[in-house]
C-alpha cells in the first residue's frame, strides 16, 4: 500500500515537472497540493515523509483531527464553507481556497486568532459561469478584490477555480487562460497585495493549468487513488 502510494506521488511530481518544462517554467514555480479528503493521516504521513508539505481537505470535522496530529504542516482548506464553520478554518488552517461571499471573508478575518499569521485566502472565481457551481464571476472578483484585501487577519493571495471538464488539451486550456487574465487585471488593480497564486489544476487537467500559469495544482485521486466515503 504505502510503496503504491509512493509510486503515485512520483508519478504526479514527474507530471508537473514535465508539464512545467514544456511550458518553458521553471518547476519550482508550480507547487503540488495532495487532497487528502477522506484519506487517513497514515497516508498523510507517509507523503509528509517523502517531502510534501502542503495537503488538501474538504471536510472541517474530518480535517481537525489530522490538523491536530500533524499541525506542522500546511493545510489549505478547499470545500464548500457554511457561515458556522468558518470559526474552526480560521483557527486551525494556514489557506483558504474557496472564499465565494465577501460575508465569509469577513467571518474569516473576525475569528483568526490575532497570535497566528494572516490566513492565505483565495478567491473562487465560477470562471465558466455554471449555475450549479459556486464561486464569483469574474467581474465581481475584480469589484470586491480590495473590501477583501483590506480585511485585516487575512492575506489576499490569488485566485482558485474548478472549471467545466473538458476533453481535449485546448478546450481545457482555455478557461485557465481567463484565470491567467484575471489575475493580471486583479494585479494591476490591487498593486500593493501579494497576488501570487493562481491554484487550478487538477488529476485530468494539471498539464492546461501549468501551462497557462498554474502556480499550484490540487491533486487527489491520481495521488490516494479512489476517494473514500467521507
Amino acid at each position: 500500500m504505502a510503496t503504491a502510494l509512493i509510486e503515485r506521488f512520483h508519478s504526479v511530481q514527474n507530471r508537473i515537472h514535465q508539464a512545467c518544462l514544456d511550458a518553458k517554467r521553471s518547476p519550482e514555480s508550480v507547487r503540488l497540493l495532495a487532497v487528502s479528503k477522506t484519506k487517513p493521516i497514515e497516508d498523510i504521513l507517509i507523503l509528509a515523509e517523502q517531502g510534501q508539505i502542503c495537503f488538501g481537505e474538504n471536510y472541517v470535522q474530518e480535517s481537525l483531527l489530522k490538523v491536530a496530529k500533524s499541525p506542522e504542516l500546511e493545510w489549505h482548506f478547499i470545500g464548500p464553507i457554511q457561515s458556522n464553520k468558518t470559526k474552526p478554518i480560521a483557527e486551525h488552517f494556514d489557506w483558504v481556497h474557496s472564499v465565494d461571499r465577501l460575508k465569509i471573508a469577513q467571518r474569516l478575518s473576525s475569528q483568526r486568532p490575532e497570535n497566528l499569521a494572516p490566513l492565505n485566502i483565495l478567491l473562487e472565481v465560477n470562471i465558466s459561469e455554471e449555475p450549479s457551481k459556486a464561486g464569483f464571476t469574474p467581474q465581481e472578483v475584480l469589484d470586491i478584490a480590495q473590501q477583501i484585501a483590506d480585511l485585516p487577519n487575512l492575506t489576499l493571495r490569488g485566485l482558485m477555480a474548478i472549471p467545466q471538464r473538458a476533453e481535449d488539451f485546448e478546450s481545457q486550456r482555455a478557461p485557465f487562460a481567463l484565470m491567467r487574465g484575471l489575475l493580471h487585471s486583479l494585479q494591476k488593480q490591487n498593486p500593493n497585495a501579494p497576488l501570487d497564486t493562481l491554484s487550478m489544476g487538477m488529476s485530468a487537467d494539471l498539464e492546461a493549468a501549468i501551462m497557462e500559469g498554474a502556480t499550484m495544482v490540487r491533486i487527489g485521486t491520481d495521488i490516494f487513488g479512489a476517494r473514500n466515503t467521507p
